[in-house]
């Protein structure tokens, strides 16, 4: 069965392939076709910004469709950056200018007080219009200063109490073991396996 995982984002996509690793389905990330348009994520709530991409794209690609929308939220910001953790320092910014602001708005919080956790809503969606949506979070505390190379986003300066290291600091394996995205994506994988079964 072939799959489009609505997302350009090739670090995303790549945690997508690990933990769907294993059924009989093809992923196909957007970076795959040419002239795809863009889906403005406006909505107000995770679930409404994953259930919109993944409903638009299934009707464009006549597909079974998965759509993520994920972000941080920080207890000090009063949940802030939240739905727009991807444009937080402006609609093109890039992960790092994101991370920056972040950190700047943060200075002078002691460590105590910047508890953060990540969301991440999964939003299944086929061409006839039935609908699956799961969620993951992860608990955690944003750092003081980005550390790690691997991943994506915020992971740099988001520190997992029970590694004592940023999400950037882990495997992919353990990454996906307690990350919002895992979380989300393995209740996904059975609602997926539930339905290749029934085929």
């Amino acid at each position: 069965m072939e799959i489009i995982v609505a997302t350009k984002n090739k670090g995303k996509l790549r945690e997508i392939r690990g933990i769907l690793r294993g059924l009989s389905i093809q992923l196909h990330g957007l970076n795959d076709f040419k002239n795809i348009p863009n889906v403005e994520e406006d909505g107000e709530s995770f679930a409404e910004n994953g259930l919109k991409k993944a409903r638009f794209y299934s009707q464009f690609f006549g597909k079974l469709t998965i759509a993520d929308d994920s972000g941080l939220e920080v207890n000090a910001l009063a949940g802030k950056p939240g739905v727009y953790s991807a444009r937080y320092a402006g609609i093109r910014a890039s992960d790092q200018e994101n991370r920056k602001k972040l950190l700047k708005e943060l200075e002078g919080v002691p460590i105590s007080k910047r508890g953060a956790g990540f969301k991440c809503v999964m939003a299944m969606v086929s061409p006839d219009g039935r609908e699956a949506v799961t969620e993951g979070s992860c608990r955690g505390r944003i750092g003081f200063k980005e550390a790690g190379k691997r991943g994506f986003g915020y992971d740099p300066i988001f520190i997992l109490p029970q590694y004592g290291k940023t999400m950037a600091q882990l495997s992919l394996e353990e990454k996906n073991r307690v990350s919002h995205r895992g979380k989300a994506l393995r209740k996904l994988r059975k609602v997926l396996k539930w339905k290749l079964t029934k085929r």
